[in-house]
C-alpha cells in the first residue's frame, strides 16, 4: 500500500513534466470525476425526473411552477423542493429563491409587499403569502350560457369584475372584445378544474382565499383584513396610513357607527369592535352558532366562509332594490388561484343559507319569473294540485313575499274584509294618514321596516326625543323635576332586575305590586319625602310603562315583564311612518292569492293532507298551514284543532296576556298647541292622580310637517276598562276635557273630525299585543312558535321572544317560520 502511495506521488510529481502542464493534469482529472458525478446524476435523475410534492396527501405526482420567476425556474422539471399551495399549485425553489434571498432580483418586490402587509394585515407575511397574493395567476369562468368552463388568465393579467362579467373563452383581454378564435370554448377545461369541488382538495389548501378590493372594505375598516377575509395588500382595506395599527383601531373603534356614503343610515350590518346589542348584526370576523351547525367544515378556518357571507351582506346593503342572485355576485369575488372556482361554488351555498335566514333577498322585491332566490328544487314543490302552504292569517306583518320565494303555492285565508290586521291606516283626515294600530318603528337600525322603506323610496320622520310634560291647568312641568323621577322610576326598575335573578317562575309577582313594595322601602329607608307634583310625575311614568305592556301593571311578571331585553334589540332612532304601514302591507300582498271573509275555523291535521275549514263551510285541502291568529283567538279556542293542542302549547298560550290599548285622534281646524310645544313630535298629560294613569297620557303630533291639525293620543292600562263601555262622543268628550285643561290659557276648538278604537271588541283581534303575565316567562314565545309534525307553522308577534309586541316582531316571524317550511 505504501509503494502504491509513493509511486502515485513519483507520477504526479515526475521530474519530465513541466509544472506548466500541473494544473491542465489536475483540470483533466477534475472534468473526469465530474463526468463520473453527472453519470451519477443523470442515472438519479432518471429516477427523479419530476420530484414529487413533499406534501402529505398531495396528488401531484408531477407539478408545474406557477410563478415562472426565477431564470432558472423549474417550470415542469426537477428542483431541490416544491412549495404547495394546493393541489394543483406549486413553485419551485429557485422562484422561492427569487424573491427570499436578498441579493435576487426579486428581493425588492417581496419586501414592498411584506411592509404592507404587515402594515394592514394580522397574519404573518410569508413567502407561501406572498405567492398566493401576488403570482398566482386568477381564473375565470366564460360567460357564455352554454359554456361556463373555467379558465386560467397569463400571470400578468390583473382580474375586476368587469372582466369576469363578461369574459368568453379566448377573449384577449388587451383588446377586450377580440377572440382568438370562434372555437374557444370548446378546448378542454383544465383537469385541475374539477378536482376543486372535492372535499378534500380544500382540506389540502394551505391558505384561505383573501378577497381583494371587497365591496365589504367599507363597512370594515376597523378589522384587520386578513381576520374577515380580505387581502391586506389592497388599496381598498388600507386604514389611516401613517399611524400604528394600535392607533388606527383604537381611532376606529371610537367611531360607532359606521356607515357608508351614499347608504341609508340605518344600514350597518356589521358590529364595529367592541360593539354588542344590536339586532339583526354580525361579527364580521365570527361565524355564529346557526352558520357553524350549517357549515361545519369552516369551523377550524373560518376565513372562507367569512370572506363570502361579509361580500354578500355589503352587496345587499349597497343595493336593497334588486334581487340579490348568485350572477350577481360572482364578479366580485377577487381572488388568485384556483381557489377563486371553490369560492363561486360555495358562495351559492352561502347566498341561499342567507336569504332562508331572512338576512338578504327580503323585503319588497320584484323577482322575475327566472329569477330564483333559492334553488329550483324550493320552487316546485306541490301536492295533487293543491295550495302547498295555506296561511290562516288574521294579524299584520307576516313575511308573505317570503312565502313566494319558496313555493309555488299560497293561500292566504283572512277573516276581515281587509288585510293587515292590527295594521289599519286611517286615511280620511285630510292630508295626513292616521295609524289605528302600529305607526311607530322603534328603533330603526336595521330594521327590516327600515330597509322596506327604502326599497320603497319611503321617507321616515324621526322622532324628537323632547317631550314636555304639561299638568292639568296648563302648566308645563320643570323639566329638573321630569328628570329627578325618570331617575327614580328607572331606579325602582333596577331593583326590580336585582330582585329578579335568583327568582324561579313559582316565585314571581306583579310588578305593579314589587314597584310598590321597592318604593316604599325606599321612602321609609331615606327618609325622603316627594312633593305632589313629583308624584304625578312618577304616575305619568308608570302609565308609560303600561303602555309599553299593554296592560295593567297587576297582571304583568315582575320577574319577566322585560324578557326580551336580554336579547339585542333595534337600536337607533324611533321613527313615525308618516305614509302608514298599510303602504308597506299592500306591497307584500301584491300577486298573493288573498281570500278576505274567510275565517278559519279548524285544521285537522290528522292524516297526510291538513284539512282547513272555513266559517261558510269549505274545506281546503293542503300540505301545510301557517296559522297567524291573535293571541287572544288562540286562548279563546276560535280555531279548533285536530289533534288538540299539546297541553304544553296551550300553557304557554295561556300564560301570556293579550294586552290592549286604545287611540283616539283628532283633527282641529288650527293647530292651538304649536306656540306652548315649540316643534316638538309629542307632549305629556300629567294625570291629576293615580286613578287617571294612562287615561290620554301622550299626545302626538300627526304632521311633521305642521301643514295640518291632527293629535292622536293613546289609552293604556285601567284607563282602557274605564272607556270600554263609553261611547265614542263620550270618549271625545273626556280627551277634550283634558286638552282643554292642558291649554286653559287658550282656547282649544272643537275637533272636525276624529276616531276612537275598539281594539278589544274587533271579534277577530281582540287585543294589541302580548305581554308575559305573572308566573310565566319568555320561553312561552318560542313554545308557541314551534311547529307541529312539520304541517302546522305559528307566526306572529306573539310568537317572537326577541321582538314581541311590534310589526316588526310579526314580520321577522313570518321569515323565521318561510325558512322552517323551506326545511321541511
Amino acid at each position: 500500500m505504501s509503494t502504491g502511495r509513493v509511486r502515485t506521488k513519483k507520477k504526479a510529481c515526475s521530474s519530465d513534466q513541466s509544472p506548466d502542464n500541473l494544473p491542465l493534469r489536475s483540470s483533466g482529472r477534475q472534468v473526469k470525476k465530474k463526468a463520473a458525478e453527472a453519470a451519477d446524476d443523470d442515472d438519479e435523475a432518471s429516477e427523479k425526473k419530476y420530484r414529487k410534492c413533499e406534501k402529505a396527501g398531495c396528488t401531484a405526482t408531477c407539478p408545474v411552477c406557477f410563478a415562472s420567476a426565477a431564470e432558472r425556474c423549474a417550470k415542469n422539471g426537477y428542483t431541490s423542493r416544491w412549495y404547495h399551495l394546493s393541489c394543483g399549485e406549486h413553485f419551485c425553489n429557485e422562484c422561492f429563491d427569487h424573491y427570499y434571498r436578498s441579493h435576487k432580483d426579486g428581493y425588492e418586490k417581496y419586501t414592498a409587499w411584506k411592509r404592507i402587509w404587515t402594515s394592514n394585515g394580522k397574519s404573518e407575511p410569508s413567502p407561501k403569502a406572498f405567492m398566493a397574493d401576488q403570482q398566482l395567476p386568477y381564473w375565470v369562468q366564460c360567460t357564455k350560457p352554454d359554456c361556463g368552463k373555467w379558465r386560467q388568465l397569463t400571470k400578468e393579467i390583473q382580474l375586476t369584475p368587469q372582466i369576469a362579467k363578461t369574459y368568453r373563452c379566448g377573449m384577449k383581454l388587451n383588446n377586450s372584445t377580440k377572440t382568438e378564435g370562434s372555437d374557444q370554448c370548446s378546448m378542454p377545461e383544465d383537469l385541475r378544474v374539477a378536482e376543486v369541488s372535492d372535499h378534500w382538495w380544500y382540506s389540502m389548501l394551505i391558505l384561505p382565499p383573501l378577497l381583494k378590493d371587497s365591496v365589504a372594505a367599507p363597512f370594515l375598516a376597523a378589522y384587520y383584513p386578513d381576520c374577515v377575509g380580505m387581502s391586506p395588500s389592497c388599496t381598498s382595506t388600507n386604514r389611516l396610513p401613517g399611524e400604528s395599527n394600535l392607533v388606527k383601531l383604537e381611532h376606529l373603534k371610537s367611531v360607532p357607527n359606521l356607515t357608508v356614503a351614499g347608504m341609508n343610515k340605518y344600514f350597518q350590518p356589521f358590529y364595529q369592535p367592541n360593539e354588542c346589542g344590536k339586532a339583526l348584526c354580525v361579527r364580521p370576523d365570527v361565524m355564529e352558532l346557526d352558520e357553524l351547525y350549517e357549515f361545519p367544515e369552516y369551523s377550524r378556518d373560518p376565513t372562507m366562509y367569512l370572506a363570502l357571507r361579509n361580500l354578500i351582506l355589503a352587496l345587499w346593503y349597497t343595493n336593497c332594490k334588486e334581487a340579490l342572485t348568485p350572477q350577481k355576485c360572482i364578479h366580485h369575488i377577487i381572488v388568485r388561484g384556483l381557489v377563486r372556482i371553490r369560492c363561486v361554488q360555495e358562495m351559492e351555498r352561502i347566498l341561499y343559507f342567507m336569504t332562508r335566514k331572512g338576512l338578504i333577498n327580503t323585503g319588497i322585491l320584484s323577482v322575475s319569473p327566472d329569477e330564483y332566490l333559492l334553488p329550483k328544487e324550493y320552487h316546485n314543490v306541490s301536492c295533487c294540485n293543491n295550495p302547498y302552504v295555506i296561511s290562516a292569517i288574521k294579524l299584520h306583518g307576516t313575511c308573505h313575499f317570503f312565502f313566494c320565494c319558496i313555493v309555488s303555492q299560497v293561500i292566504v285565508l283572512e277573516a276581515k274584509d281587509r288585510i293587515g290586521g292590527r295594521v289599519w291606516d286611517d286615511k280620511t283626515f285630510k292630508g295626513v294618514t292616521v295609524g289605528r294600530g302600529a305607526q311607530i318603528v322603534n328603533g330603526c337600525v336595521n330594521n327590516p321596516m327600515a330597509l322596506m322603506c327604502e326599497q320603497l323610496g319611503i321617507k321616515m320622520h324621526k322622532l324628537g326625543e323632547k317631550c314636555d310634560l304639561i299638568q292639568e291647568g296648563g302648566r308645563i312641568t320643570d323639566p329638573t323635576i321630569d328628570k329627578r323621577m325618570d331617575f327614580h322610576f328607572n331606579a325602582i326598575l333596577d331593583v326590580v332586575s336585582e330582585w329578579r335573578k335568583d327568582k324561579t317562575q313559582h316565585q314571581d309577582v306583579p310588578l305593579g305590586e314589587k314597584i310598590q313594595e321597592i318604593y316604599k322601602a325606599f321612602i321609609q329607608e331615606s327618609g325622603i319625602q316627594f312633593s305632589e307634583l313629583e308624584e304625578k310625575v312618577l304616575q305619568f311614568h308608570l302609565s308609560n310603562l303600561e303602555y309599553a305592556c299593554g296592560s295593567n301593571l297587576s297582571q304583568v311578571s315582575a320577574r319577566s315583564w322585560d324578557h326580551n331585553e336580554f336579547f339585542a334589540q333595534f337600536a337607533g332612532d324611533h321613527t313615525l311612518l308618516t305614509v302608514g304601514y298599510s303602504t308597506v302591507i299592500d306591497k307584500l300582498a301584491e300577486g298573493l292569492d288573498i281570500r278576505l271573509n274567510f275565517p278559519v275555523q279548524s285544521i285537522d291535521y290528522s292524516g297526510e293532507e291538513v284539512q282547513v275549514t272555513t266559517a261558510d263551510g269549505t274545506v281546503w285541502t293542503t300540505q301545510k298551514v301557517l296559522v297567524t291568529v291573535p293571541l287572544a283567538l288562540l286562548q279563546k279556542n276560535a280555531i279548533q284543532f285536530n289533534p288538540p293542542l299539546s297541553e304544553k302549547k296551550i300553557k304557554a298560550i295561556n300564560s301570556l296576556g293579550a294586552g290592549v290599548i286604545e287611540k283616539i285622534a283628532l283633527q282641529f281646524p288650527y293647530r292651538f298647541w304649536d306656540s306652548k310645544i315649540q316643534g316638538a313630535d309629542f307632549f305629556g298629560h300629567v294625570p291629576p292622580n293615580s286613578s287617571q294613569r294612562g287615561l290620554f297620557s301622550v299626545f302626538y303630533d300627526m304632521d311633521p310637517e305642521g301643514k295640518q291639525s291632527i293629535l292622536m293620543s293613546v289609552v293604556t292600562g285601567d284607563a282602557v276598562t274605564t272607556i270600554k263601555n263609553l261611547d265614542d262622543k263620550q270618549v271625545l268628550q273626556q280627551c277634550m276635557t283634558v286638552l282643554r285643561e292642558l291649554f286653559k290659557e287658550q282656547e282649544v276648538p272643537d275637533p272636525v273630525k276624529f276616531f276612537v278604537t275598539r281594539w278589544s271588541k274587533d271579534p277577530w283581534l281582540q287585543m294589541a299585543y302580548s305581554f308575559v303575565k305573572t308566573g310565566g316567562s319568555g320561553e312561552a314565545y318560542d313554545i308557541i312558535a314551534e311547529d307541529i309534525q312539520g304541517k302546522i307553522f305559528f307566526a306572529g308577534e306573539a310568537t317572537n321572544r326577541h321582538f314581541p309586541q311590534t310589526v316588526t316582531g310579526a314580520y321577522l316571524s313570518g321569515v323565521r317560520e318561510a325558512s322552517k317550511i323551506a326545511a321541511f
